[in-house]
């Protein structure tokens, strides 16, 4: 062996515990390490530092095969563990997520939350009861157990702290840790929660009939310019900047009205059902009595992808990720028939069926986080109010449930809520929308410094987020792209 692969092969094993390799041997109850192998720097993604990949599955129930994956540092390991969230209906472990935590020196764990697909499908869940278990919430715990049994194994000691991120189904699963497993994380960051998944699935299909029940209603994506441009006439400047973007459509009094086609129809107005088709789309899904059960999709979702071309109407009718979502959730969980018919859906039937049959294992609704605040958990909520995918509104008003559980004093403790305007769908967007939170939870945790405001940036503009309810003020002078011009109030 030459000198430069004995340096290799040292800087893969660490100077206490176990090495790599005898990992594949360790016994965890109902538990089959699959294969553990060292890496060296560089060796599986480029500035990776040397690490052990541990792979392994676990099978709680006779129907679960839940894989995941623990990367763990071979050199300067920060003593702290950090799992990582799910987008959609799971079905792969992101193994980017996991590279970004060994680089900043933590044990890092995944799961594919028990089965593999993409993430817009969930015909794994057609006949598979426990699997939807495993999905909802039992994944998520078990890599969080095996995880930390694993560090201590290879480290002969325990993560002196854990801490879980995720979006959108990593929200949810990030607030399901909270409220079901306390002990698991000391500190955890919930980005858009798809935390209410019951009726967020029943707006999805609300949207879909608003769109397809009859043909004339549809809206296509040529048309969402017009939307995001006249909601941005009606109310870009309430905040007091023009600047392209809506800080709080809750604010935004957009009448669609504006958008009726005088003349010959274009892609720069809407037809009378149209006009229809948004409204529904706007005031979000409502029972026989009218009363809303999610909140609508706010206007200023900006065109895109990520925008509402990819979540609302799609490239074509059936084609939005919102048909994809609803769809899948109704026919392979719900009814478990492959050939369910959106048409039939009404809100009061078929929402209730789902909360009935579904929200014990999906929904992580519950206000009651005291069983977290008590061990000294901290949690840090997120959301863009230009989110097409999930309506902002939801994340407020979990948040409010809380307040309204436990009292603001005590939520002021150990909980912080970031609304981040002009943000799409977990990222992107017009407005300022890459920030760190991680740093503000660490020193949260670890050194009782309740975050206030965090800058956040796109291109050259930045902008201060502040800790709900408060917003971002113009000074009055400045440029509105610097958010030293900007304060909290």
């Amino acid at each position: 062996m030459t000198l430069h692969a004995a340096l290799l092969l040292f800087a893969c094993v660490p100077l206490w515990g176990a090495d790599c390799g005898s990992l594949a041997s360790l016994s965890l109850p109902k538990t089959t390490i699959v294969s553990s192998r060292a890496y060296a720097e560089g060796e599986l993604r480029p500035n990776m530092p040397a690490f052990c990949r541990v792979q392994g599955v676990a099978k709680p129930t006779d129907d679960s095969a839940i894989q995941f994956e623990v990367w763990l540092p071979a050199q300067k390991w920060n003593g702290k563990f950090r799992g990582v969230g799910n987008g959609g209906y799971a079905g792969s472990i992101s193994q980017a997520e996991l590279a970004a935590a060994v680089m900043a020196g933590y044990v890092g764990a995944g799961t594919d939350t028990g089965h593999a697909a993409g993430g817009t499908d969930a015909a794994w869940a057609l006949g598979h009861p426990q699997k939807v278990i495993d999905f909802g919430w039992r994944a998520i715990h078990e890599t969080a157990d095996k995880g930390k049994a694993i560090a201590t194994a290879f480290y002969g000691e325990a993560p002196r702290r854990s801490y879980f991120q995720g979006c959108s189904n990593g929200g949810r699963q990030a607030l399901m840790e909270a409220q079901r497993f306390p002990a698991d994380y000391d500190g955890i960051i919930a980005g858009a929660p798809a935390n209410y998944w019951t009726h967020l699935l029943t707006r999805a299909i609300w949207d879909v009939q608003a769109l397809m029940n009859d043909p004339a209603s549809y809206i296509p994506p040529t048309k969402v310019a017009a939307i995001e441009n006249a909601a941005l006439a009606a109310c870009d400047a309430i905040d007091g900047v023009t600047d392209g973007v809506i800080d709080d459509p809750a604010r935004c009094k957009f009448n669609p009205a504006v958008l009726e086609c005088k003349g010959a129809d274009s892609d720069t107005c809407l037809t009378a059902p149209q006009i229809a088709a948004l409204r529904k789309i706007l005031s979000g899904p409502r029972n026989a009595k009218g009363d809303v059960v999610f909140p609508g999709t706010p206007p200023g979702g900006a065109p895109g992808g990520n925008g509402w071309d990819g979540w609302t109407t799609g490239a074509a009718p059936g084609k939005s990720l919102g048909y994809a979502f609803g769809t899948q959730f109704f026919k392979n969980m719900v009814y478990e028939k492959a050939d369910w018919d959106f048409h039939s859906f009404t809100v009061d039937h078929d929402m209730k069926l789902a909360d009935d049959k579904l929200s014990q294992a999906l929904n992580s609704t519950n206000p009651d986080l005291k069983a977290f605040r008590d061990r000294g958990g901290k949690l840090i909520l997120y959301h863009g109010y230009s989110d097409a995918a999930i309506p902002a509104q939801n994340t407020i008003d979990y948040y409010t449930s809380v307040v309204q559980r436990m009292g603001l004093k005590d939520v002021d403790g150990f909980v912080r809520l970031y609304m981040v305007p002009g943000m799409q769908h977990c990222g992107g967007g017009p407005g300022p929308n890459v920030f760190n939170m991680t740093d503000p939870l660490v020193r949260w945790v670890e050194d009782g410094s309740g975050p206030g405001p965090v800058v956040a940036r796109n291109g050259e503009r930045t902008r201060p987020l502040c800790p709900y309810p408060q917003v971002a003020k113009y000074k009055g002078s400045g440029s509105t792209d610097d958010a030293s011009n900007f304060v909290c109030k």
